[in-house]
């Protein structure tokens, strides 16, 4: 593979960009063009991935893994990801890719060894047919170069993850996977969520649905807590359903700042309300503008900082919408559970 794929400032990235960087990266560029608050960063190239797997000679080995198992051997599929996941793990990152990164991660320029979260970007993760949210991997609270250049690298392990080459298989992809990578500055989630600009379970565009909980999303992930679950109405601003979670735990940064940890939430929050009234009338704002731009309904990740400043982690197209319905559900979002993986692991900082 001839010249050396560099790393570029989300803000440059449009949704033209998402073949070359991944739909998530492309979508966040789009996102920031349109004013959205996006926490700033940058994106890694898939073909700095292509680059990587070339110079360390990797291709071959991957393909005889890939060639040889059998997904419906959960087994052998777990084996042969494990191997995979050894291979990249061994082979050295380029010096080139080192330096792009390290310049990039300099330049963001806003303390010493700013946390950041990175965030798989694959091909098609984001498209109308299929979703792979949840299926790679992010990580959070990443401090310094060297860990950042982990981070990376672990993005890309998980392009190969058991459960990627199964769902890929399934889908009978042909096109070889290729992995992009976000990079961008941590929110100090103070709350983190997903919403939708209509009802996902009833199609009803008259609405917002939002879900939240404390602090990273990780907790809702594991299913240790049942995140607040919220209905508003477009038309009027109401909130015409409220169903409030219990929310024993939180995970927030770590020790130095680095990684999350679960941390027990106070008796006296277990039960509140994680969003007010106002939080929520911003986060219904932000929606409309979000729909607007896209032109269509959409699925959007959202934290809101220690200092109560609402950031926008991810949006992307609400891939499946039923028919509207008179009657909303009753109960929080049923469709929350095939989201949160992204939920948990994208919104994380958000």
């Amino acid at each position: 593979m001839s010249g050396a794929p560099h790393a570029r400032p989300l803000a440059e990235l449009r949704s033209t960009d998402a073949d070359a960087y991944g739909g998530k990266s492309a979508g966040l560029g789009e996102l920031i063009a349109a004013g959205i608050p996006v926490p700033p960063g940058f994106a890694l190239p898939t073909a700095a991935f292509l680059r990587f797997v070339e110079d360390a000679g990797l291709g071959p080995a991957i393909d005889a893994e890939l060639a040889a198992l059998s997904v419906a051997d959960t087994r052998a599929t777990q084996a042969s990801a494990a191997r995979i996941a050894e291979l990249i793990r061994a082979a050295p990152l380029g010096d080139a890719l080192r330096s792009d990164l390290a310049r990039r991660y300099e330049e963001l320029d806003v303390a010493e060894q700013p946390p950041v979260a990175v965030r798989s970007s694959a091909l098609g993760e984001d498209g109308a047919d299929a979703t792979f949210a949840g299926a790679q991997e992010s990580y959070l609270w990443v401090r310094g170069a060297e860990d950042l250049f982990t981070a990376v690298r672990d993005c890309w392990i998980s392009l190969y993850s058991a459960e990627a080459i199964s769902y890929r298989a399934n889908l009978a992809a042909a096109a070889a996977p290729a992995m992009g990578v976000t990079v961008q500055l941590m929110v100090d989630a103070a709350v983190s969520g997903v919403m939708f600009t209509c009802n996902p379970v009833s199609g009803d565009p008259s609405v917002t649905a939002v879900n939240a909980s404390w602090g990273l999303g990780l907790a809702v992930v594991a299913g240790e807590v049942t995140p607040d679950y919220f209905l508003i109405s477009k038309v009027t601003g109401e909130t015409v359903r409220r169903t409030l979670g219990s929310k024993p735990f939180e995970y927030v940064a770590g020790a130095g700042g680095r990684g999350a940890v679960r941390a027990e939430v106070d008796e006296a929050r277990r039960g509140a309300a994680c969003l007010g009234d106002e939080q929520l009338a911003e986060l219904v704002s932000i929606s409309r503008s979000v729909q607007r731009h896209f032109g269509s309904h959409q699925d959007i990740e959202w934290a809101i900082d220690r200092d109560g400043v609402i950031f926008i982690v991810q949006s992307r197209a609400v891939t499946a919408v039923p028919g509207a319905a008179a009657e909303a559900p009753t109960a929080p979002l049923s469709a929350m559970s095939l989201v949160m993986g992204t939920f948990g692991a994208h919104v994380g900082e958000g």
